[in-house]
């Protein structure tokens, strides 16, 4: 469910259910072409599907994060302290182009990148379907 899709009277009806928040970030870094940025997007759609479509009573996609800046992982640990601060039980970050290290975004109880996943599923999108429930499930089952 995206963040725009909840009206502030249902907040309340569907915030013990929507324990999960998933940022979506792009990792441009601006001097991408508009061809470029286009196809960055498109990448990072078809890679948040794979958890908003399954997710879809669980999870809220919030606003993306599209920019690199030298101080990345401190922006989104920050961004995702806050998100916490707010109600949320998880946060999780999708990434189809960039790499983050998990261990500088301490906050983020699961990064999700396309890019560090490509050797595990060569191409394989079910088998890259697979491998994304088995580790969004286990955060769940882990973090209780």
């Amino acid at each position: 469910m995206k963040f725009s899709e909840i009206s502030q009277a249902s907040w309340s009806e569907l915030q013990p259910y929507l324990d999960t928040c998933v940022i979506p970030f792009t990792g441009l870094t601006g001097v991408e072409s508009p061809v470029e940025a286009t196809a960055s997007l498109e990448r990072l759609r078809d890679f948040m599907d794979l958890v908003e479509i399954r997710y879809k009573g669980r999870t809220v996609t919030y606003p993306a994060f599209h920019y690199v800046n030298q101080d990345i992982s401190k922006s989104l640990n920050e961004l995702c302290h806050r998100i916490k601060e707010s109600g949320f039980k998880y946060v999780i970050i999708m990434t189809a182009d960039t790499i983050l290290e998990e261990s500088r975004v301490l906050n983020c109880d699961l990064i999700l990148s396309q890019q560090q996943l490509a050797p595990l599923y060569e191409n394989d999108q079910n088998l890259l379907s697979s491998i994304i429930q088995d580790k969004v499930e286990s955060l769940w089952k882990t973090k209780r």
